[in-house]
C-alpha cells in the first residue's frame, strides 16, 4: 500500500500541473507582465498566510496539526518586509484581498479552528510547494525587476532556517504518514487537498482577469 504522502502527492498531480500552468503563472514566469502584478499577487499571499499562521499557536498542542507547525516554515514576516519593499511603507493601507483569494483564506481558518487534518492538508499544499518550487520564481523576479539576490522584494521564497530542503521535505513527509488516520479520513484529507489547489487555482484565475496578457 502506498504511504499517505505518496498517495496525497499521486492524487493532487494534476491540480499541481493546472496551477503551475496558469496563464497568470505562465505570464509571470514568463517575464510577460510587470512588477505590479507581482506586487498584487504576493499581496494575495499575505492573506492566505495570515490565515495559516494565525491560528498556529492554537493548533501547536494538536496531535494531528501540531508535528507541523514549524517556525522556520512561518512566511508573514518574509511577505511583510516584501510588501514593504514593493508597496512602501504604508502597504496595509491599500492591501485588499480578492473575493477568490478571501475563500482561501476563510476555507483554511474555518479548517484550521475546526479540523486539524484539513489544516495540515492546506499546510502541505502551500509549504512544500513554496519549498519546491518557489525558488524559480525568486529567481524569475531578481532577473526580471533587479531584486537584490535573496533580498528584498524575494524574502518570500528564502527559508533562510532550512539549511537543507530536501532533507527537510523528507522529514515532512515522513510526519504526513505518520498520521493516525482512518481509511476515510485520509480520503477527507486527499479531498481537502484538492480543494486546496482548486482555491488557490481560482486565485491565479481571477489575478489572469485583473492582469490580462496583451495578445
Amino acid at each position: 500500500m502506498d504511504s499517505f504522502s505518496t498517495l496525497i502527492r499521486t492524487a493532487t498531480h494534476e491540480q499541481h500541473v493546472e496551477a503551475e500552468t496558469s496563464t497568470f503563472m505562465s505570464g509571470l514566469l514568463g517575464g510577460r507582465l510587470g512588477v505590479d502584478a507581482y506586487a498584487r499577487y504576493t499581496e494575495q499571499l499575505w492573506f492566505v498566510y495570515e490565515a495559516l499562521e494565525a491560528g498556529a499557536d492554537r493548533l501547536a498542542p494538536d496531535p494531528v496539526a501540531g508535528p507541523f507547525v514549524r517556525p522556520e516554515l512561518f512566511r508573514l514576516p518574509a511577505l511583510e518586509r516584501d510588501l514593504a519593499h514593493l508597496r512602501g511603507p504604508d502597504w496595509r493601507a491599500t492591501l485588499t484581498a480578492l473575493p477568490a483569494t478571501r475563500a482561501y483564506a476563510d476555507r483554511i481558518a474555518e479548517c484550521a479552528r475546526d479540523w486539524p487534518a484539513g489544516y495540515v492538508a492546506h499546510h502541505y499544499t502551500r509549504y512544500l510547494g513554496d519549498l519546491s518550487g518557489g525558488w524559480l520564481i525568486r529567481d524569475r523576479a531578481e532577473r526580471t525587476w533587479g531584486f537584490a539576490r535573496k533580498g528584498d522584494g524575494v524574502r518570500f521564497y528564502v527559508f533562510e532556517e532550512i539549511g537543507n530542503p530536501a532533507a527537510f521535505k523528507r522529514g515532512y513527509r515522513e510526519l504526513l504518514d505518520a498520521i493516525e488516520a482512518d481509511e476515510l479520513e485520509r480520503q477527507r484529507v486527499v479531498a481537502e487537498c484538492k480543494k486546496a489547489f482548486a482555491l488557490n487555482t481560482a486565485v491565479f484565475r481571477a489575478l489572469g482577469k485583473e492582469f490580462p496578457l496583451s495578445a
